[in-house]
């Protein structure tokens, strides 16, 4: 049995559907990421674990305990918010025990634990210093060793690096992560960064609509997304329509227009997508980095730099070719870029495609 469960779970505010028959399984010790765009649900998600908002329906069950309409201070659970919503007139030690005291634990194990927390997030020399005098990172290290001193079955974290700069939050990620390692505690985060949740995450759940669209490890996410949100919502991808023309077998035949035509096999498209045939409508979809540019007359098809971006260890071209405009990006070598303007040829590997069957809803 999992540890963490939600079963159809649903929320509506009036007339609008904010979560939508979301089932979910969270195994202890795991470190799970919701992950969307802006109004997707996840932090609507993170509120009826946390017991914030009522489900409109559906059922939450922790380590075999049904919490679905149980008030949130009894679920026990830690939780770290977007704006830390730390006591500015208490000290860092008071404001990690302060959870414990209302908990009526006593003094000198309240003391302890604090010590000990602090520790874990390598703050114990500041515990008497009050937030005004931190920085944002160690405040959310605060904040994070608030959460954990109870011992929560389970910690909740709602954007909890939004705040920070860039350099920081990367840092800090790692620091999540290592902390959560050592102490085995069961953790979901909110997050709309990408690189964020695949960084830290041992599963993404990818949320669009107030759906889940797609449960898989961050590996399996990027490199085999379900459908064309997924793909383009989680790193960059480009997306060319196609037209299944020949199967033989596992064995497929994609013609793209235009006089290319891409050869493939079943294990190319989500699992649950297998039964394709020939008419049926697919894309094709390429991760920018998986493209090569090359001399005009080489590689799958000609094509001219329109522009580019230079992203430190990396630069990302825009392309265009008789497909439309691609994204190529390629590694800074330390060699002068590609001018705009300039004649290239475009390849890629044929493993390192992904076909995605074309519906109403994500085209």
């Amino acid at each position: 049995m999992s540890f963490l469960t939600l079963t159809d779970v649903a929320k509506s505010f009036g007339d609008l559907q904010a979560v939508a028959d979301v089932n979910l399984s969270v195994e202890k010790g795991e470190f799970v990421s919701l992950l969307g765009p802006s109004g997707c649900g996840k932090t609507t998600t993170l509120q009826m674990i946390a017991g914030f908002v009522e489900t409109t329906r559906g059922r939450i069950t922790l380590d075999g305990r049904d919490i679905t309409h149980m008030k949130p201070n009894k679920r026990g659970l830690g939780i770290v918010f977007q704006s830390y919503a730390l006591f500015p007139h208490m000290s860092v030690a008071d404001n990690v025990g302060f959870g414990l005291e209302m908990r009526n634990i006593d003094k000198a194990e309240r003391k302890e634990r604090v010590r000990e927390a602090l520790a874990l997030v390598r703050l114990d020399t500041l515990a008497h210093r009050f937030p005004r005098e931190l920085s944002g990172g160690q405040r959310q290290r605060v904040a994070i060793a608030r959460a954990i001193v109870i011992a929560p079955p389970v910690l909740l974290l709602d954007e909890p690096m939004s705040n920070l700069d860039a350099k920081l939050r990367e840092d800090m990620q790692f620091e999540l992560r290592s902390i959560q390692r050592k102490i085995g505690t069961t953790t979901i985060m909110v997050t709309h960064d990408q690189s964020e949740a695949l960084s830290i995450s041992d599963r993404v759940v990818v949320m669009e609509a107030g759906r889940i669209t797609q449960i898989d490890t961050p590996y399996e996410a990027y490199e085999r997304p379900e459908n064309k949100f997924v793909s383009q919502f989680i790193g960059k991808a480009n997306m060319l329509p196609g037209t299944v023309v020949a199967r033989d077998g596992d064995a497929i035949r994609i013609d793209l227009g235009h006089d290319l035509a891409e050869t493939g096999h079943t294990a190319q498209l989500p699992v649950r997508e297998r039964v394709v045939d020939v008419g049926d409508a697919v894309m094709l979809c390429i991760r920018p980095e998986k493209l090569r540019l090359c001399a005009p007359n080489a590689g799958r098809m000609p094509a001219t730099v329109t522009s580019r971006f230079f992203l430190g260890s990396q630069w990302l071209y825009r392309v265009d070719s008789r497909l439309g405009e691609v994204l190529v990006c390629c590694q800074n070598e330390g060699i002068d870029p590609l001018p705009e303007g300039a004649a290239v040829g475009v390849d890629w590997n044929s493993e390192a495609i992904r076909f995605i069957q074309r519906d109403a809803h994500h085209g």
